[in-house]
């Protein structure tokens, strides 16, 4: 099979908390090209991934440090981000 893309992936907040690691660098499956199909790829791993990343959760993605929706389109060499809302007052 061929490999896709390389990219590095970065955890925020309780997100990190949950699966234990701030970063992994991850070669996909050619057929994970959105930010979207990073995250079902992540849930298909099981146990605390799918858990922590399941659809049922409000999480935030941001693609090359900005804030993006799942429709995102993913590059080579490039960050993905997942972290839970930021609230404040």
């Amino acid at each position: 099979m061929t490999a896709g893309f390389t990219i590095q992936l970065r955890f925020f907040a309780s997100v990190r908390e949950q699966l234990g690691c701030s970063e992994q660098t991850v070669t996909l499956p050619p057929e994970v090209v959105t930010v979207g199909q990073v995250r079902q790829w992540l849930i298909g791993r099981g146990g605390v991934w799918a858990v922590t990343l399941a659809q049922g959760r409000n999480l935030r993605a941001a693609y090359q440090q900005e804030m993006c929706d799942e429709s995102v389109e993913i590059a080579d060499g490039h960050e993905v981000a997942f972290f839970p809302p930021v609230t404040g007052g």
